[in-house]
């Protein structure tokens, strides 16, 4: 295993044998990182037979289309995040597929997976926020009737993390707690400048301080499906535009309801944590801290 200096493995190198074609050995190593925050890419290499091999088949087999076999650096990006977190128990709510959850246990979260049609105000009430997976509002028919009790979780308390959804084939227009129009903006420049239209809001502050920096590295685009028209309950975080475009504020917004925090957001959170986008971790970390 080969990685930058400030980082270790152990072992360093690790001798094995396979004697039959196909037959595989699995061997392990510990990684040890830096102490400050630090983003490196760990190589895998196999040394054999005076050869070296430092690539990874991947094989793309779809019905629609022919097999496709490709070779690709045997490489895994690797990121030391300095972050804090507020809070512990989370409920998500899967909607139409994404890795968001298992990401935040990376962040020692305890994530459970809730079944909509199950959830009720008492069960709701030991978690920390709920937050929903992308189009939920989409695909979860069961939130066309339990979002009542999302609303009542938020006006107890709680936080209630809504991520993006398409405009079309709503299950409810209630999707909020207050008037919220969702539209097909979107920036699709992830490098796109953000600027903070609410520098002291605590999402931006709490925890941990935001700057523009955590929106370097982020991949495929900023955010997706924002919302054009909103209450005055909303207070807009961020604006960003695509070049030569307006800019739009709808990428996070956040509404007080009783004594809770609705949260929509079209960032793409989804494609961000599992590439490991460090400023993605931590915006996310003070969405959920919000009291």
């Amino acid at each position: 295993m080969n990685v930058a200096d400030s980082w270790k493995t152990e072992p360093q190198s690790i001798p094995f044998e396979i004697n039959k074609k196909d037959d595989e050995k699995i061997v392990s190593f510990k990684v040890y990182p830096p102490k400050d925050q630090h983003i490196t890419t760990l190589n895998a290499i196999v040394k054999a037979n005076d050869k070296q091999f430092d690539k990874e088949l991947i094989e793309i087999n779809y019905p629609h289309i022919p097999k496709q076999s490709i070779l690709m650096p045997s490489t895994s990006k690797l990121v030391k995040l300095n972050i804090q977190t507020k809070g512990k128990n989370i409920g998500y709510i899967k909607g139409a597929g994404d890795e968001v959850a298992s990401c935040l246990e990376h962040l020692n979260f305890t994530v459970t997976t809730l079944k909509p049609e199950e959830i009720s105000i008492e069960k709701l009430q030991n978690f920390d926020a709920i937050i929903l997976g992308i189009r939920a509002f989409n695909v979860v028919d069961a939130l066309a009737f339990k979002n009542k009790i999302l609303f009542e979780y938020v006006k107890s308390g709680g936080n209630l993390i809504v991520q993006y959804n398409t405009n079309t084939g709503l299950i409810t227009p209630d999707i909020a707690p207050y008037p919220i129009k969702i539209s097909r903006n979107r920036i699709t420049n992830e490098k796109a400048k953000v600027t903070f239209l609410v520098p002291n809001h605590p999402v931006l502050n709490i925890p941990n301080k935001i700057s523009e920096s955590d929106f370097d590295g982020w991949v495929q685009e900023q955010g997706l499906y924002y919302p054009s028209e909103f209450s005055s309950e909303f207070t807009p975080i961020l604006q960003s535009n695509d070049e030569g475009e307006s800019p739009i504020d709808g990428a996070l917004l956040i509404a007080k309801y009783g004594s809770g925090n609705y949260i929509y957001t079209g960032l793409s959170f989804f494609r961000e944590l599992p590439e490991g986008v460090s400023g993605a971790y931590r915006l996310l970390a003070n969405i959920i801290a919000l009291e």
